[in-house]
């Protein structure tokens, strides 16, 4: 038996995302971070299709933009050094397939500069309008230590308040595991389809 400890949330996110993206897709990453999202999002896309990328930090960009220059997708992608909550000014509502979030921190980088609920939320809402009839949106929310707890409980609550008539969320979470793991949650406008699961 393998260890589950090595399946991890964004195991679950891309597992999902890969059945639902397309070639020529429209997607953004809310959070570059280190790239990963990024560079995803960019393959299930390819060159016909583009990824937004923000982040508010230099060092995620700069990760972002070496990780896909050395997979030879920096073609596919646009980095913008700037807040989530503005990606409206980037995209077309009703026109984006997939948007994916990771609340938190920099992987490696300083936990005393994290997301915060407000622009969070804010970037949510505007997601929401962005996207296209059965588009998908997922969030991975990270806590723990000294940040975060405040974040994930608004984020928990406000998901609770999309409209059930144009949206459908699913929350999902690792309950036996310790020390606050992360909690992969799915957004679809519409209904998702049953195969993706």
């Amino acid at each position: 038996m393998g260890n589950n400890r090595n399946f991890s949330a964004l195991d679950v996110c891309h597992a999902i995302l890969k059945k639902h993206v397309k070639k020529g897709d429209l997607c953004i990453d809310a959070t570059a971070g280190r790239g990963f999202d990024t560079a995803f999002l960019c393959e299930l896309t390819g060159s016909e299709g583009t990824v937004h990328s923000f982040d508010i930090q230099q060092d995620a960009i700069d990760s972002t933009a070496a990780l896909l220059n050395e997979r030879g997708l920096s073609h596919i992608a646009r980095l913008h050094l700037d807040s989530h909550s503005n990606m409206d000014s980037y995209a077309e509502d009703g026109t984006v397939s997939c948007i994916t979030f990771n609340f938190g921190w920099l992987p490696g980088g300083d936990h005393s500069v994290n997301t915060r609920k407000e622009t969070s939320i804010e970037a949510v809402e505007k997601g929401l309008r962005l996207l296209s009839d059965g588009g998908l949106m997922s969030l991975v929310i990270y806590y723990g230590r000294d940040t975060g707890f405040e974040e994930r409980d608004a984020l928990l609550e406000y998901i609770r308040t999309i409209d059930h008539r144009e949206f459908t969320v699913i929350v999902t979470d690792f309950v036996n595991r310790p020390n606050c793991p992360p909690i992969p949650v799915f957004i679809w406008k519409g209904a998702p389809d049953i195969s993706l699961f």
